[in-house]
C-alpha cells in the first residue's frame, strides 16, 4: 500500500466526505443559481462527467468531483473534459489540499474551483467562460436532455430501462 492511499483514505475518514456528499452540496449551491445539474454524464469521447447540465443561458458546465488527493494527482484524463463544455469546475471537499489546482498542469486559466460537503457548497474561483461552437453545444444539449428524459422515463416505469440504455 501506498504512503499516498493511507493518506487518502485518512483524510476522507476525518473529513466524512464523499463524492455523493460532494456532488449534493454542488447541485444545491448550482441549483440556487439556476444552473441544473445531473450526475454521471457519458461524452462521447468514452469518458463520463460527474456532473454535467446547463446554465440559465444554455451554457454547458461540467465538474469533476474530487474527493482524495491521490486520485487528483493521478486525474491524466480531466483534459478530455474540456471540449464537451462552456466552463469547467473541480468539485472538492473543504479539507482536500487545493494546492495543485493552482499549477500550469491543471490549467487554472481554464479550470473553475468549487468546495462543498453534503450540505452546501462555494465558488471559490469562478470558471471563466470558453465557449462552445454553437453546433457542438447544441449536440451536448440535446444529449443531456435526451440523458434527463430516459432517466425520468426509467424511475417512472422501470421497465422502459431495457431500450435505449445508450445516454
Amino acid at each position: 500500500m501506498s504512503d499516498s492511499s493511507a493518506i487518502d483514505r485518512a483524510d476522507t475518514a476525518q473529513s466524512g466526505e464523499t463524492a455523493v456528499e460532494v456532488a449534493r452540496g454542488i447541485m444545491r449551491l448550482f441549483a440556487r443559481n439556476d444552473v441544473w445539474l445531473m450526475p454521471e454524464i457519458p461524452l462521447r469521447n468514452g469518458r463520463r462527467a460527474d456532473l454535467m447540465g446547463l446554465d440559465p443561458k444554455g451554457r454547458v458546465v461540467i465538474v469533476e468531483i474530487k474527493v482524495q488527493r491521490g486520485d487528483l494527482l493521478g486525474d491524466g484524463k480531466w483534459p478530455d473534459y474540456l471540449d464537451f463544455c462552456d466552463r469547467f469546475y473541480w468539485g472538492v471537499p473543504p479539507h482536500l489540499d487545493r494546492s495543485p489546482l493552482e499549477g500550469g498542469g491543471y490549467r487554472p486559466d481554464c479550470c473553475g474551483i468549487v468546495v462543498a460537503d453534503g450540505y452546501d457548497g462555494e465558488i471559490v474561483r469562478p470558471a471563466p467562460l470558453h465557449p462552445l461552437a454553437a453546433a457542438r453545444r447544441k449536440v451536448e444539449v440535446e444529449r443531456l436532455a435526451r440523458a434527463a428524459m430516459r432517466r425520468m422515463t426509467v424511475a417512472a416505469d422501470p421497465h422502459c430501462s431495457p431500450w435505449g440504455a445508450a445516454e
